[in-house]
């Protein structure tokens, strides 16, 4: 079971701008996956066994610090 990182996009966005989509990626910055929802990509990555992580907050989200991430 490999560890994703699900983000939204788009990366960097002005504070207040929407988001247009997120996407699934691995500890590499591969994407796996775009979704329209958070809900979809993590239901998306626990079907084909991932384990899913978010951002705990949108503008910090190193994933070689596990402070940045939490497991869903």
């Amino acid at each position: 079971m490999a560890t994703v990182f699900i983000e939204a996009r788009p990366k960097g966005r002005p504070e207040g701008s929407p988001i247009t989509d997120y996407v699934v990626e691995d500890h590499a910055d591969h994407p796996l996956g775009t979704f329209k929802t958070q809900h979809e990509a993590i239901d998306w990555a626990k079907k084909n066994g991932h384990r899913p992580h978010v951002a705990r907050v949108r503008h910090l989200n190193d994933k070689k610090k596990p402070d940045h991430w939490r497991a869903v």
